[in-house]
């Protein structure tokens, strides 16, 4: 029920309301399961008009004057990681946005710019556009982020791992797909018409999300803090929980993206020939995401019944182990092999670690604190491939891998010690 639009009393802003009206969970319970569909939807169109250009994006650079293999690869890369920037700067702002003025708007305002951005691609005219316009795509955008925020807010807490793990099975299939679909539609559409295709994806995505996502959002109510028996949450976490699960968040997309840069050079060392070498690193490449797929909802499930924080040390801790044997492999398949059992470890943290922060924090300040989770993971995503870079140039290509298991193994062992510290301050939380 809405409150009245002149309310009898006024309640100081330094004091918090203690009214029994229900949470903006508890509102939204019969709207959670069909958002979570749309969202998955969105998600994955999102991503697959995002990702479909890596096949042919040397190609559009080259298109837009860079003459030189050194201009294509550097620029391609800047032009590749620009939309993470972007989205790693701004999902803090959505997220806080989001705690203002509701979810659904953040979700539509995702997709119309996107959809925008990803068509005036199409027409770029210098590569300086091209860099430009996938910045602004990251600015503007992150629909899967605010998918995260919606979702995450609106799923009972007991089901929330579930849900976030579904979720990410949606981004996980459009990163998978993108490529994919991305290596035949120029031959049909031209590699200009591609990005006139991803805008029309991504602008369906759009008019579904305005016409079914629902949400019951009150301002007056949803805005402003609660006292956690009236809401139905828990006391604010400490910032060193905060803090942990926003550097593991982002160890999770550096840990697999660490490989990228090296990923061709290390296959062709392995024997693979010349001419297959793309194939075999387009294989590889998608097995992490193809384990991810299989997992992530399963892991998200665990997280509700076992505890998220077991969830996070351990599979951190397996994606560790499992880093190992890819720097002893003789033959690319068992590499590809490894990648996808690595993918299928990687899949329960994301989810897990959404699920605590999500109720590690005050319900109003949710949305601002799930955008800081984004930017953590898009920030790794970043990070990931200038570390196998610089380590694979200066250490060996082997040495990636076991540089990228340390830091996992390490990051497991600080988690065990941060929940040791967290149980011990609240043991109702365990």
């Amino acid at each position: 029920m809405k409150t009245a639009l002149f309310p009898s009393r006024v309640v100081p802003a330094d004091v918090t309301d203690p009214s029994p009206a229900l949470g903006y969970a508890e509102r939204n319970a019969a709207y959670w399961r069909r958002n979570l569909a749309i969202c998955v939807l969105g998600s994955f169109t999102t991503l697959v008009s995002l990702s479909m250009l890596l096949p042919f994006l040397p190609l559009y650079v080259a298109r837009l004057g860079m003459t030189t293999q050194a201009q294509v690869v550097q620029w391609s890369g800047i032009a590749f990681g620009a939309t993470f920037l972007g989205t790693a700067v701004t999902a803090p702002i959505w997220g806080r946005l989001a705690d203002r003025y509701g979810r659904k708007p953040m979700l539509v305002r995702a997709a119309i710019g996107m959809a925008v951005v990803m068509s005036l691609i199409g027409v770029a005219r210098s590569v300086t556009d091209l860099v430009l316009l996938r910045l602004l795509a990251g600015l503007v955008g992150g629909y899967a982020s605010a998918s995260i925020v919606m979702i995450g807010t609106q799923a009972p807490r007991e089901r929330a791992g579930w849900a976030l793990g579904v979720l990410s099975t949606g981004a996980l299939a459009g990163n998978l797909i993108g490529p994919l679909i991305g290596g035949f539609l120029p031959g049909l559409v031209g590699i200009r018409g591609t990005f006139f295709v991803g805008g029309a994806m991504i602008a369906a995505a759009a008019v579904a999300t305005i016409a079914f996502v629902r949400e019951d959002f009150d301002r007056s109510i949803d805005a402003k803090p609660r006292l956690a028996q009236a809401s139905g949450g828990s006391p604010a976490a400490s910032p060193l929980v905060i803090g942990a699960l926003l550097a593991t968040a982002m160890m999770v997309l550096l840990a697999n993206m660490s490989i990228e840069p090296i990923i061709t050079v290390y296959i062709g060392q392995l024997g693979v020939r010349h001419d297959h070498l793309a194939r075999a690193a387009g294989i590889v490449m998608a097995c992490s995401a193809f384990g991810s797929m299989l997992t992530a909802p399963r892991l998200g499930a665990l997280a509700d019944r076992i505890g998220a924080w077991k969830v996070i040390i351990g599979c951190l801790a397996a994606t560790g182990l499992v880093m190992v044997p890819q720097a002893l492999v003789t033959q690319w398949w068992q590499l590809a092999v490894l990648r996808g059992v690595m993918g299928m470890s990687l899949a329960g943290l994301l989810p897990a670690i959404a699920k605590l922060v999500r109720h590690a924090v005050t319900e109003h300040n949710s949305g601002k604190t799930l955008g800081y989770l984004q930017s953590a993971q898009f920030t790794g995503q970043v990070l990931g491939p200038l570390l196998g870079a610089q380590v694979g140039a200066h250490a060996g290509l082997r040495e990636v891998f076991f540089v990228t298991a340390a830091l996992l193994l390490a990051a497991a062992a600080a988690n065990g010690w941060v929940h040791a510290r967290y149980i011990e301050a609240c043991p109702s939380r365990a």
